[in-house]
């Protein structure tokens, strides 16, 4: 009997550390959580998260606020339980957010990439929305191109055989759209005067392919700068809020009216807000944070429906002009468009 209990005591010590072992070993799964959210509009650490010199701001009595996903990356069972049975945690697979053939490292830098990317994003469709639209200016003028002599760097140009110029793109084509040795007309600005040039393409000698000797970019000449101090978060998912503040400090009347408006979406040059991940999660963070609105990028919705949070009405944005809409709408007093299945 001795013999036998020493047996079954040694059994269950063996099991329960067979059981210990399980529970903390690591599992191929990472854990995402609601993240902090930040009031673009407001401080963060003692300094301002948008910062404007050269130029007026206005204060706003409510907050802009982005919002974030925490990745917990090593998970042990035990976790993995929590995050299963939590209502604002999700438990993924890893390779879904760390890919197998990229490092931990090169995905942060990636999302830190793609960070600096939204923010000057926004910064170029909040200028355009305050009056600063984007133009297109000479870079270089070619040695011995048709346009050598008669542009210069830094003129912008402004049309080509009488069609308004907005985009580097349409010059390209408007050239190419005609054989070499057509005489276009251009319309420009320089130092603030404005004049045209006759110039005749010509064709590259490597491909034939009608060119007028310039390379060419976009600007968008202010008075002021703009600068975001917050780089502790990563990803492209806060372009729409960084857009929406500097918009608000920008302009003399309150965005928000004195509310609490949270919200996610990546934003392009011509202000089209994208889908992102973590919905369920920053909706979460954003109640949390006491959150009167979210906005919700029009790809998401289906799934924030799915996850909506009990007091958190939710608005549907396919770009910056419709979240200002919605801003305007519920500050009034209204009902934004609401997110849609469909």
């Amino acid at each position: 009997m001795r013999r036998r209990g020493v047996t079954v005591i040694l059994g269950a010590l063996i099991t329960a550390l067979l059981a210990a072992g399980v529970m903390v070993a690591p599992m191929p799964y990472v854990v995402l959580k609601p993240g902090p959210t930040v009031d673009t509009l407001g401080t963060e650490n003692g300094t301002e998260v948008i910062q404007v010199t050269k130029g007026e701001t206005s204060k706003s009595a409510g907050q802009l606020r982005l919002t974030t996903v925490n990745v917990q990356s090593q998970v042990e069972l035990v976790w993995a339980i929590r995050g299963w049975l939590s209502d604002s945690d999700a438990v993924v697979p890893r390779e879904l957010i760390y890919p197998p053939d990229r490092s931990e490292q090169q995905v942060q830098e990636q999302n830190a990439q793609e960070w600096k990317a939204s923010q000057t994003s926004a910064e170029t469709v909040a200028l355009r929305e305050l009056g600063y639209p984007a133009r297109v200016y000479v870079r270089k003028v070619t040695a011995g191109g048709a346009a050598e002599g008669v542009l210069r760097i830094d003129d912008f140009i402004t049309a080509v055989d009488g069609t308004p110029v907005t985009d580097p793109g349409q010059i390209t084509e408007t050239i190419r759209a005609k054989p070499a040795g057509t005489t276009l007309t251009v319309a420009y600005e320089r130092a603030g005067k404005t004049g045209t040039a006759q110039i005749t393409s010509k064709a590259d000698p490597k491909d034939g392919t009608p060119r007028i000797g310039i390379e060419i970019d976009t600007k968008q000449p202010h008075p002021f700068e703009i600068e975001i101090d917050l780089d502790k978060i990563g990803g492209p998912s806060a372009g729409l809020m960084f857009a929406l503040g500097i918009i608000d400090k920008m302009r003399p009347e309150d965005l928000t009216g004195g509310k609490i408006i949270a919200g996610t979406g990546t934003i392009d040059d011509n202000g089209d807000v994208g889908p992102i991940g973590g919905i369920p999660q920053k909706l979460a963070g954003a109640q949390k944070a006491g959150a009167q609105l979210f906005l919700v990028p029009k790809d998401n919705c289906a799934e924030a429906l799915r996850n909506a949070r009990p007091g958190l009405p939710m608005a549907e944005v396919a770009t910056v002009d419709d979240a200002l809409t919605a801003l305007k709408t519920f500050t009034a007093g209204g009902i934004p468009k609401p997110c849609s299945a469909s």
